[in-house]
């Protein structure tokens, strides 16, 4: 009698000869403080200030009414034409990672090739995913580059959830912003080694979530009536919910062992990672992990929430945008880069940066 036993192999991938090349962050120039928001919540203004310190909430972007992700996007791609820091005709595929899409169909991918009228032999690729989507992004990315005829692929990760949050919802209010990305990824004769582990939980799938609206449970007058939770946060089913207590238990519980094993996986140790740009849902969250994972917290910056809000998976390159910026134009670090959230999905990857063509935040 033969027994069969099942190895467990983690979702460990290995890409070579592939490189980032820039990165442009797009943030909607309105800006709104904490303060300005604290009358809407049902609960005491001393509370809500213990709230804001605790968390390091203070300001956020979110976009104008009518903005969609493709509108921040197709500002961020006519910057780079206009720059001339990247040329229309060199576009081999289009990933769009995003949570808000402009419509159920077409892809929004679709909607900015068809803006710009690029070429007709090129790929483009809508991506469901939130917090962990700049990382799956990038594993496109590198595995498209594996085809002969595909040499530059353009990663756009976007969200704009501030209109399907509820104004009175103390709990996700204060956090959530809006904003996109641009990263160009192109193959690369250096030889350059990422190594990637990506881990996903459909169990707890509802932790964040938006009940209506899909095909599931379609809009209607009756979704749209305000409920209050346990919590005294305010809020319908067509409002995000987040359910915070598990996400934060969550990420201390399953985000380490995840470091840890891509560590031994790439053989890098945690000592030569220059620094650690994780997605940011907020400052406590990301010092409590720091922590965790025995990393200074000056390596783990925590400081993109209080100044921009969480737009999800954005939060990655805004972090490598607003903390190292015009220093990857000239000099190279090693990152280690991790996502953690909606799905439940988390992931991490060790990538080298050196010499990008730009690396920059502009307003719209």
């Amino acid at each position: 009698m033969f027994v069969v036993i099942k190895i467990h192999q983690r979702m460990n991938l290995h890409f070579k000869n592939k490189k980032v090349t820039g990165i442009l962050t797009v943030l909607p120039s309105k800006e709104v403080l904490f303060e300005d928001e604290m009358g809407n919540y049902n609960a005491p203004i001393g509370k809500s200030l213990k709230l804001k310190a605790a968390m390091g909430f203070k300001s956020k972007r979110v976009v104008q009414d009518g903005i969609t992700s493709s509108d921040l996007c197709i500002f961020g791609l006519s910057h780079l034409f206009d720059k001339q820091l990247l040329c229309k005709q060199d576009i081999d595929a289009l990933i769009m990672v995003t949570q808000s899409p402009d419509y159920i169909m077409p892809p929004t991918s679709n909607v900015i090739q068809g803006h710009f009228g690029l070429k007709h032999d090129m790929i483009c690729l809508d991506i469901n995913q939130g917090c962990a989507g700049y990382i799956i992004g990038l594993i496109q990315a590198f595995m498209l580059l594996d085809q002969k005829s595909i040499n530059k692929v353009v990663l756009m990760n976007a969200d704009v959830l501030s209109p399907i949050v509820s104004k009175k919802d103390r709990n996700s209010n204060p956090l959530i912003g809006d904003g996109a990305s641009i990263t160009i990824i192109e193959k690369s004769i250096d030889n350059e080694e990422i190594f990637v582990n990506l881990k996903m939980n459909g169990e707890g799938a509802f932790a964040i979530h938006v009940p209506a609206g899909g095909a599931r449970l379609p809009k209607s007058q009756e979704t749209g009536l305000i409920e209050e939770d346990l919590n005294g946060n305010l809020r319908s089913k067509n409002h995000l919910v987040m359910k915070g207590d598990q996400v934060f238990n969550f990420v201390q519980t399953e985000v380490p062992p995840l470091i840890e094993a891509l560590y031994k996986y790439s053989k890098i140790d945690k000592d030569d990672i220059d620094f650690f740009m994780f997605h940011q849902p907020n400052k406590f969250m990301l010092n409590k992990l720091a922590d965790r994972l025995g990393v200074e917290r000056d390596k783990l910056p925590s400081n993109i929430v209080e100044n921009f809000g969480n737009a999800s998976g954005v939060t990655i390159p805004l972090n490598i945008s607003f903390n190292l910026g015009d220093k990857l134009c000239n000099k190279k670090y090693r990152l280690c880069l991790s996502g953690f959230g909606v799905g439940l999905t988390w992931g991490a990857m060790i990538i080298e940066m050196k010499n990008l063509a730009f690396c920059k935040i502009i307003n719209k």
